[in-house]
């Protein structure tokens, strides 16, 4: 039992570097634009559809896998990722791919991605839970710092569709890695593997209907969604942004390996700052860095200043993904963490399209990372107003 936190940890870790597929799009945007005639721009769809249902299937997945556990689970979110890749392979139109890069791929990725943070934080004392979900959270980033060039390569050699087909194929080699995830025995005592752990959130077992009724929970929604959707939306336009200021295939991929990394980073460092100064003063300095860098890409016209905005971005956005999910199981509980978080990662599956409205409302990009940036600061305010939720 002594290397069993460990061994669901590196699980966990491992499932989520072969799924994280949804960060390697900037290197399928334009291929795919091309092989279906389209505009850089029309493409963004299936992108923004495999997030909302990830997003969806999370919260189903999370009301699964704490009934019966996450192996089931988590077999099944991995197996809808490697054959809606490979079925994305043969779509010949926006509409087909929509279906199974939006619909099949997002909801093996929710699926999977729901059972993982929640079973490693489990095996772990509450001091080290932020940490713990941050470098889950960082595999799933850290895919696209070797699937991007991978994923070019292909591309270069077989096509768009047959990288499709390949990339699906190697997800369906880890199925047997999936069937390693289990949560703990009952009477298992996190706690107990650390002196000074701090107080245990084990006892806090708070309902989805118990944690709609505290205004923490809004308050965490709304945050949660404003901040995600200013990153999704870097994230997501990181492809078009590079080829209108004339980046190579190679620069883009760079760039997509950029963001993995910062990413990736940002999910390793606000788990470990959060667990230290607190999660509500960790959310703010993540608020306020993206904050002065929506106005920060208003000028970005050249390679260098584009590269240090996607380190900024990633870094702060993947910050989020340690800090609200620890801040759950310290309100609410581990119990039925699965179904509130669940719930409360439905202002994630939002967050895109809220990008995209505010887009429409202010009528040019560079007036929406200026609304973007106003918005940041008030959910910073939001957050200084954020109180732990009374134990009962």
């Amino acid at each position: 039992m002594t290397n069993k936190p460990l061994q669901i940890l590196l699980t966990g870790i491992g499932i989520n570097l072969t799924i994280g597929i949804l960060y390697a799009w900037g290197v399928f945007s334009e291929p795919l634009a091309e092989a279906l005639n389209l505009d850089a721009t029309d493409i963004e769809s299936p992108y923004k559809i495999s997030v909302f249902t990830f997003a969806t299937c999370l919260l189903l997945a999370g009301i699964l896998q704490d009934k019966t556990g996450p192996k089931k689970v988590t077999m099944f979110g991995v197996s809808l990722v490697g054959l809606g890749l490979i079925a994305s392979g043969y779509t010949t139109t926006l509409a087909e791919l929509k279906f199974t890069f939006g619909g099949i791929v997002g909801a093996g990725m929710g699926f999977a991605y729901a059972c993982i943070s929640p079973s490693a934080m489990k095996w772990w004392p509450t001091n080290k839970k932020g940490l713990v979900s941050g470098l889950t959270a960082g595999g799933f980033a850290m895919a696209a710092v070797y699937l991007a060039p991978l994923s070019t390569t292909l591309i270069e050699h077989y096509g768009i569709y047959d990288t499709f087909k390949i990339l699906g194929a190697g997800v369906l080699t880890i199925i047997p890695l999936a069937s390693q995830l289990a949560d703990p025995p009952t009477d298992y005592s996190a706690e107990s593997l650390e002196a000074n752990a701090g107080i245990s959130s084990d006892h806090i077992n708070l309902s989805w209907q118990q944690m709609l009724e505290t205004p923490q929970f809004y308050q965490l929604w709304i945050m949660f969604m404003v901040s995600s959707a200013a990153g999704i939306m870097l994230i997501g336009s990181v492809g078009s942004i590079s080829s209108s200021i004339g980046l190579t295939p190679d620069q883009i991929a760079f760039g997509v390996v950029l963001l993995a990394i910062f990413n990736t980073g940002g999910r390793v460092v606000g788990g470990l700052v959060s667990d230290r100064i607190g999660r509500v003063n960790t959310l703010a300095l993540i608020f306020m860095l993206q904050a002065g860098n929506m106005v920060f890409f208003t000028t970005i016209t050249a390679q260098i200043p584009l590269m240090v905005g996607i380190a900024i971005g990633a870094m702060s956005y993947g910050a989020l993904f340690s800090v609200f999910p620890p801040m759950t199981a310290d309100n609410y509980g581990l119990k039925n963490y699965g179904t509130n978080f669940g719930i409360l990662y439905s202002a994630w599956g939002v967050s895109g399209f809220f990008g995209g409205f505010l887009t429409m409302l202010t009528g040019t990009t560079n007036n929406t990372y200026v609304a973007f940036s106003a918005l940041l600061v008030a959910v910073t305010v939001i957050a200084f107003f954020t109180k732990p939720v009374d134990k009962v």
